[in-house]
């Protein structure tokens, strides 16, 4: 059984803000620091899900659109 590198991806960024924000609250203050970038990371691979989907679907659209005006 193949896995889908997406469907892995879709567990893996909220897997990475979840351990960003149990670091932050259970490590030492000098030590926080180190969680942060990993919860950018998640974050930022989300929304560029999001906008990439969205565009996605506004150029889907844009070729709809075009066939039905050849008709």
């Amino acid at each position: 059984m193949k896995i889908n590198k997406a469907f892995m991806l879709s567990f893996i960024a909220p897997l990475m803000i979840l351990l960003s924000v149990a670091g932050l609250i259970l490590r030492e203050n000098n030590r926080k620091i180190f969680y942060l970038p990993i919860g950018f990371m998640g974050i930022s691979m989300i929304l560029e899900k999001s906008f990439n989907r969205k565009l996605n679907r506004l150029n889907i659209l844009k070729k709809i659109k075009s066939f039905q005006k050849v008709k």
